[in-house]
């Protein structure tokens, strides 16, 4: 049997390829874990949103018979956003097949199923970290490529609206008393851009050294003492997480290569529990037999040398596109 022969049947179609790269074990990312991104499909290349801008206003008193305030006519804006393209490729040649079998069988098959699909998990592994970075990202109100430094969309741009000012925690002079009112003012700026909205809590996301300042501060060092004696009830389910003044403080760990997630002095509050506020559609793969479909979380394909079938190359892509609704309950704060 030639080396490519086992690569022709049915199991090695984009169908049987996606449904195996989207089995692949999931790389724990906290900002998947936490489930506040709503996930689903979408069958074209962009996504159009619509906003209706609603909002509550005092009205003001008029004499009986007068002319009534007019209400003002909420107009509806859309704009439409191309979710971005994530591909990546796999070259695997003739010689790394050869006489490549399961260990302990004669079968060559299933040897190439093995040596697929260790490349499959790695791109799963790759693709699943680009997710939590695009998806950290987008807590931070701007959806930024790769190389941390490049923005992919400017969500407070994108709804026309302007950034809350960053907050300063101020540790090295903040009395006892001003971190708990500084998180107070967070908490009611986020109750003030959601009215009406419920939420379970408000999350932040800490760089190393925000959260040790934090824990280490005159005002919280007691209260976190108290939480950490009771840390080994809690073991398997919290990972240096730390609740203080209504906020869920957490030193978030996430990094590939030399870019940090989370830059060290800084955090990222958001809400968790707010229904529709951060949604993550995926778009379909540019594959013929994918046009029309809805857009799964990843893809896989492969294609034998057609001339001389002295390689395999194996492609995956992922088409997704995680954002917050409503970008002004995005905060941001420094340690100084």
């Amino acid at each position: 049997m030639a080396v490519f022969d086992v690569l022709s049947g049915d199991n090695y179609g984009v169908r049987s390829l996606t449904d195996s790269i989207n089995k692949m074990p999931f790389v724990p990312g906290r900002a998947g874990q936490l489930g506040i991104f709503e996930e689903f499909g979408v069958s074209t290349e962009g996504i159009l949103l619509e906003e209706r801008d609603g909002w509550l206003t005092l009205i003001p008193t008029t004499p009986r018979g007068a002319p009534a305030t007019q209400a003002t006519v909420n107009k509806m804006k859309t704009r439409t956003l191309q979710i971005p393209h994530i591909a990546l490729e796999d070259t695997i040649q003739a010689s790394e097949l050869r006489d490549v079998r399961e260990f302990g069988t004669e079968n060559q098959q299933a040897g190439v199923e093995s040596e697929i699909s260790r490349r499959q998990m790695d791109h799963a592994a790759s693709f699943d970290a680009t997710l939590e970075h695009l998806r950290v990202s987008a807590l931070k109100g701007i959806v930024m490529d790769a190389d941390g430094v490049t923005p992919i969309y400017d969500l407070f741009a994108e709804f026309g609206v302007s950034a809350l000012a960053e907050v300063d925690f101020s540790f090295d002079t903040a009395s006892v008393g001003d971190i708990r009112t500084t998180c107070h003012g967070i908490s009611r700026d986020m109750q003030r851009e959601m009215p009406n909205v419920m939420f379970n809590h408000i999350h932040a996301f800490c760089g190393d050294q925000f959260f040790d300042d934090l824990v280490a501060h005159d005002e919280v060092r007691a209260a976190y003492d108290r939480w950490m004696e009771g840390e080994w009830l809690r073991m398997g389910l919290v990972y240096r997480m730390f609740p203080y003044a209504g906020i869920v403080f957490e030193n978030y760990h996430g990094y590939v290569g030399a870019t940090d997630f989370v830059n060290t002095d800084k955090a990222h509050f958001f809400p968790v529990g707010a229904r529709g506020l951060f949604r993550n559609p995926f778009a379909p793969a540019d594959f013929v037999e994918t046009e029309g479909t809805m857009g799964l979380p990843r893809y896989s394909k492969q294609a034998v040398d057609p001339e001389f079938q002295r390689y395999v190359k194996l492609h995956s892509q992922s088409n997704p596109l995680p954002y917050c609704t409503r970008p002004r309950v995005l905060r941001q704060a420094k340690r100084t």
